[in-house]
């Protein structure tokens, strides 16, 4: 039976951290009450705390007794967090905290993404600085913002105000993984202003629905299969674009960047006489289309369903056409597996959100890849699918990747301690996500960098799920690496 307190798991710390943290709004771009929050937790126990310009919080504590001739340990983590929840979930993410329960081994949130992602890592860090009898190293916790939507706390944190030599990132998702190298990003936005036209006459009005997706995080997840509502949507209105009538009207589908789009609600009109064929056609389409993905994908559900048309306006034909072929066109999914990784995704996209006002189109990419020209290879070929439609495109948010360091100090330090405790060697990987060490390695080129953490499945979505035990393990871990910092 699901219980609704965190207060009995192990260890307490972690757990009474991160629900603390759980109950202060942080959405990206939305850090106000976040900062605050971590502020007044250094500054309650008495350590040096500052706060950068661009919004990052720097907490520092010295060394435990014994461990001064260590190396000093920058522990890095992101405030912020995804908000995603159900569309039958009633919740302001601007102004409650997250609904927590215990459902077996793992910790969930009612209907809403849980912030796991990076709130563990937040939660572990707050632990150590409070501890009295954890040994540790020097401490530099850096605790940056935006992490999710563009990675401006890391782009933004500027070189000499770390002097720490080792960077422990604390946002990896898989227990059994130690992370030495990320994808870099890239945001492809395509625009363009119409003319809306008035509703023809003798048309009837219907909404389709493409909900009940996945979802999940467009960089760990993008080569699993999922569908993406934007595509699923798209071939729907593919299928009856001018055949009936069709007429787009409005469409919303997907919300975040780097996640993976669950649902798309588009309105449209068909004509009068063609409403039976067009029904009839559209449903077949849909259920080929759940067939499709019924293994990755049980709970598709696309709905058809009659609406009051008064008072809409509608696209032209001609942006309609250039719409929906754009979208078909443009590529979402993998677009190469790294040569040099087993199983690792190279360069991605995901068509993230499409939407359509009464004068205005846009459709927003993320596009990622490890290596640098490939990510722009893929950024280009987009841009050239857009600009085909007569849409406006703009690059913005880029980021660099991690490159790989299989060389490093602390790397042979975590491998060491992995195999003492669990008598088998961790996977070395390198990972299709987003991690800040790329960028923080611009303007600290020297700092040996490592990510690790407790297993996350779902994140980005409100199937996002914490392993109980995963956070116990991880913990040990962090304890142990601390222990063996190298001497200085």
């Amino acid at each position: 039976m699901a219980e609704h307190s965190l207060d009995t798991l192990e260890p307490q710390a972690i757990w009474k951290h991160f629900a603390a943290l759980n109950a202060v709004p942080r959405a990206s771009k939305k850090e106000e009450r976040v900062i605050a929050f971590m502020v007044n937790f250094g500054k309650s126990l008495g350590l040096d705390t500052t706060v950068d310009e661009i919004g990052n919080v720097l907490i520092k504590k010295a060394a435990s007794p014994g461990m001064e001739d260590r190396k000093t340990v920058v522990l890095q983590s992101h405030l912020d967090m995804v908000h995603q929840k159900n569309n039958d979930t009633v919740f302001d993410f601007d102004t409650q905290g997250i609904k927590m329960y215990v459902d077996g081994d793992w910790v969930k949130a009612e209907g809403t993404t849980l912030g796991a992602d990076n709130g563990l890592g937040v939660a572990a860090i707050m632990s150590i600085l409070a501890s009295t009898d954890i040994v540790h190293p020097a401490i530099e916790a850096l605790f940056t913002i935006d992490e999710e939507t563009g990675m401006t706390g890391a782009l933004g944190l500027k070189g000499g105000l770390l002097t720490g030599e080792i960077l422990l990132n604390l946002d990896t998702e898989n227990d059994t993984e130690i992370d030495i190298g990320c994808a870099g990003g890239i945001d492809v936005t395509a625009t363009q202003a119409y003319t809306a036209e008035a509703c023809p006459t003798g048309t009837v009005a219907y909404e389709i629905t493409v909900k009940g997706l996945h979802g999940g995080h467009s960089g760990m997840d993008i080569h699993k299969g999922y569908a993406n509502a934007n595509k699923v949507m798209n071939r729907m209105l593919y299928k009856a674009n001018e055949r009936y009538g069709l007429r787009i009207a409005s469409l919303l589908g997907g919300s975040l960047r780097n996640a993976i789009p669950r649902e798309s609600v588009a309105k449209v009109v068909v004509d009068a006489d063609k409403t039976a064929l067009f029904v009839e056609e559209l449903s077949l389409v849909a259920k080929e289309i759940q067939q499709e993905f019924a293994t990755t994908e049980p709970e598709m559900e696309i709905l058809i369903e009659l609406r009051d048309a008064a008072g809409e306006t509608v696209l032209p034909l001609a942006v309609q056409k250039n719409l929906i072929n754009s979208v078909y066109a443009a590529l979402n999914g993998v677009y190469r597996m790294s040569a040099d990784f087993d199983d690792l995704v190279e360069t991605s996209n995901n068509i993230a959100k499409v939407e359509v006002t009464a004068a205005h189109i846009s459709i927003q990419c993320l596009t990622r890849s490890s290596v640098e020209t490939s990510k722009l290879d893929l950024a280009h070929a987009l841009q050239a699918t857009f600009e085909l439609g007569g849409f406006n495109v703009q690059f913005s948010g880029s980021y660099p990747g991690w490159a790989p360091n299989p060389n490093s100090e602390i790397l042979e330090v975590l491998k060491s301690v992995y195999y003492r405790q669990h008598g088998e060697a961790p996977e070395v990987v390198a990972c299709h996500a987003g991690l800040e060490c790329g960028i923080l390695g611009t303007n600290y080129p020297g700092m040996d960098m490592i990510s690790f953490g407790p297993t996350i499945l779902g994140a980005h979505s409100p199937a996002e799920r914490a392993s109980v035990s995963s956070v116990q393990k991880f913990w040990r871990f962090l304890l142990d690496i601390l222990r063996e910092i190298p001497g200085k």
